[in-house]
């Protein structure tokens, strides 16, 4: 009959194979998820690089602030210079006509417009890319929130609830702007 003490060994060195098991089943599945995010974030930024290229406006600086230089009162900034007629989405202010934003901006305003007349709630960008007869995938529908989130920071458009978009309450028709 084996002894208490040798039963006691054999199950501290059966416990003590388990746990070296597991440490090494854990250290291989921490070189596992760190090589995954590693991919993860790749594919984060591949994405991103993407979206800027088939963005309809890439290379909008409408998100840059030009600054002028006190010292250089009379030279015009060149990022103004650069910029494509109507591609920046100016901020909202009463009398502001929707002309002065482009095609795309104007089609967006108007869209939410119609459903406001017509009594109906805000539109998401999926809703918006399908009315617009858009595909509706991926790179459609995040260029479409991007001009939507930048109407929104101008304050042409509101934003209730996450993802859903309507007219700011000052902002009016097409006609006037104000």
């Amino acid at each position: 009959m084996p002894s208490v003490v040798g039963l006691l060994e054999q199950h501290e060195l059966a416990a003590r194979r388990r746990v070296d098991g597991l440490r090494e089943e854990a250290d291989r599945i921490q070189a596992e998820l760190a090589a995954a995010e590693r991919e993860w974030q790749e594919w984060a930024i591949a994405r991103r690089r993407v979206d800027t290229v088939l963005a309809p406006d890439s290379g909008d600086t409408a998100d840059t602030e030009v600054i002028p230089d006190p010292r250089d009162v009379d030279a015009q900034p060149a990022a103004r210079d650069a910029v494509k007629p109507k591609s920046q989405v100016p901020v909202w202010r009463q009398g502001l006509a929707w002309s002065v934003l482009s095609v795309d901006y104007q089609r967006i305003l108007r869209a939410l417009a119609d459903r406001l007349r017509l009594g109906q709630g805000p539109l998401t960008c999926q809703e918006m890319a399908a009315a617009f007869g858009m595909d509706v995938v991926p790179a459609r529908v995040e260029a479409l929130r991007s001009k939507a989130k930048r109407l929104v920071a101008r304050g042409w458009l509101a934003e209730p609830a996450p993802g859903r978009f309507t007219l700011a309450q000052a902002v009016a028709g097409p006609g006037g702007g104000s």
